[in-house]
């Protein structure tokens, strides 16, 4: 089975790592990008993926995985990865001989919007609040839509919070303050485990998973047990008015603030998928240890 990973980032790289057995392709623009690729064992392809004619250079694939980022920026940057860019590779691979089999967009638990500390799965109506949260609804609909109408069997991976290496935020939440609300967290080795379990036991075909870890967590609590493990005393704290009172928030944590939920992973247990930090206490040990150290 070949798998070409188009966006092969932070979760990409981790991905094709855990694929090491499989016929592996990432897909990234710049050189640098193909050489980490190739540094995390398997092989490069440089090309641009909102491009058809560089598409040319990736080859045919069972399986395309759909993990490209936009960088954080504003809702028409996003729409030209993750919407324009989803129809260019659908409509290139469609096209093909051999056309995938199966394709796996990874998404955000933003779609969502807020709920107010209750609980979602994947039964819940998503209700996009922002220009970004509409684009990355909208491309959810592309990649389970729009594949079915090419054949191909879409599937929704919607990602909470990621975190892993070089991506903790210790330092953030020991300083404060810390803002009220939940967390959905998922490690980054998770994140990608969690495609390779859908892959090899062929699950999800034409359908969302909700990818979190098993145990929501306050803001609040996660700060002052990192604290505690930290040997700190713990941060200060600020409500949610508070937070949008002040005004250095930029529209993306405005966002977040905003967006109060409780993540559930039931289905994605059902599946069978065992997670290798089940909660955020497991997925910390490693930086604390650093910060430690």
């Amino acid at each position: 089975m070949t798998i070409a990973i188009l966006g092969c980032g932070y979760v990409g790289l981790e991905l094709g790592r855990q694929l090491a057995d499989r016929d592996v392709v990432g897909v990234r623009r710049s050189a640098d990008g193909c050489a980490a690729i190739e540094a995390a064992g398997f092989t490069p392809v440089q090309a641009d993926i909102t491009d058809d004619e560089a598409l040319e250079a990736v080859p045919d694939a069972e399986v395309v995985v759909f993990a490209a980022s936009s960088g954080g920026r504003a809702a028409d940057a996003a729409r030209q990865i993750y919407v324009d860019g989803q129809q260019t590779v659908l409509a290139h691979f469609a096209a093909r001989e051999s056309p995938p089999d199966r394709y796996i967009y990874t998404s955000s638990t933003g779609v969502y919007g807020d709920h107010g500390g209750d609980w979602v799965d994947e039964e819940t109506p998503i209700n996009p609040t922002t220009a970004k949260t509409e684009v990355l609804a909208e491309a959810e609909d592309v990649a389970l839509t729009g594949a079915a109408e090419y054949g191909i069997d879409g599937t929704v991976a919607r990602y909470a919070g990621l975190y892993g290496p070089d991506r903790t935020r210790i330092e953030r939440y020991l300083n404060g303050p810390v803002t009220e609300g939940y967390l959905n967290l998922l490690h980054r080795d998770d994140a990608a485990g969690a495609v390779v379990h859908l892959i090899e036991h062929d699950h999800a075909r034409n359908e969302v998973v909700l990818m979190v870890d098993n145990e929501p967590v306050s803001r609040w609590e996660l700060a002052d047990w990192l604290a505690e493990q930290c040997g700190k005393p713990e941060p200060e704290k600020q409500t949610v008015e508070e937070r949008l009172a002040a005004a250095d928030l930029s529209e993306r944590g405005r966002r977040r603030v905003l967006s109060d939920k409780r993540c559930s992973n039931a289905y994605l247990r059902e599946l069978g998928y065992e997670f290798r930090y089940p909660t955020y206490r497991e997925g910390y040990q490693a930086p604390i240890a650093a910060y430690l150290g």
